[in-house]
C-alpha cells in the first residue's frame, strides 16, 4: 500500500493502459483481485448508493462467454462474417482477468443518474490504478459488447443498467507505449469572474 504521497504521485504518473490482447499470465490471484475490486469500491458515491456492480468472468468460463457474445452479435447482425465473429472470440479470451463493470443507477434517487454514472467510471479507474499498484497492467474497454442489451442481460443487468466497460488485467508481454497526452495549457484554465 502506498502511504507516502510521493509514491502515490509516482504511481498515478506512471499508470498507463496495456493492450488487452497483450496481457498474459500471471494475472492477479484471488486475494489480489479482491483487493483490486475493494479499491474500486472506494470511489466518490454521492448518497452511498453503490451504483455499480462487478462481474468477474473467470478463465474457465471464457468459452461460454465467447459463445454468448457470438450469439448476441449474430442476433444483432444476422449477416455477420467470420472475421466479425472471430473478433467476439478474441474479445472474450483476452487477459487472465476480465471484469465487467455495470453502471446500476438507483431509480428514483434524488442523486442525478449522471453522478451515479460518473461513480461507475471512477470505479473503473480505481480498478486500473489498484492493478497497477500491484504490478499488473490493465485495459478498460467498451467495444460492441458494452452496448448490447443481450450481453447486459447475460451479466445480470437490469433495464436501466449499462455496461460501463470491461477491465482486463494481467502481465504486460510487450513494452507499454506512452501515448500522446494533452499539454497542461491545452486543458487547464483559470476562471476569471466578471
Amino acid at each position: 500500500m502506498f502511504n507516502d504521497l510521493s509514491s502515490t504521485a509516482a504511481l498515478l504518473a506512471t499508470r498507463r493502459s496495456g493492450k488487452a490482447r497483450d496481457l498474459a499470465a500471471p494475472g492477479p490471484d484471488d486475494a489480489q483481485l479482491r483487493q483490486i475490486l475493494e479499491a474500486a469500491m472506494r470511489v466518490p458515491d454521492h448518497g452511498k448508493l453503490a451504483p455499480w456492480r462487478f462481474v468477474v468472468i473467470p478463465l474457465d468460463q471464457r468459452d461460454a462467454f465467447a459463445a454468448m457474445l457470438r450469439a448476441a452479435y449474430l442476433k444483432a447482425n444476422p449477416g455477420a462474417g467470420r472475421l466479425e465473429l472471430e473478433a467476439m472470440d478474441q474479445f472474450a479470451q483476452q487477459a487472465p482477468v476480465m471484469v465487467a463493470i455495470l453502471s446500476t443507477p438507483a431509480a428514483g434517487s434524488k442523486i442525478p443518474v449522471w453522478e451515479q454514472e460518473l461513480s461507475s467510471g471512477a470505479a473503473c479507474m480505481n480498478m486500473l490504478i489498484a492493478a497497477h499498484a500491484q504490478g499488473f497492467a490493465g485495459n478498460w474497454l467498451t467495444a460492441w459488447p458494452a452496448f448490447n442489451e443481450d450481453v447486459l442481460v447475460s451479466l445480470g443487468g437490469k433495464p436501466n443498467d449499462r455496461i460501463a466497460g470491461f477491465v482486463f488485467i494481467g502481465t504486460q508481454v510487450k513494452p507499454l507505449e506512452e501515448r500522446p497526452r494533452p499539454t497542461y495549457e491545452a486543458v487547464v484554465s483559470t476562471w476569471k469572474g466578471g
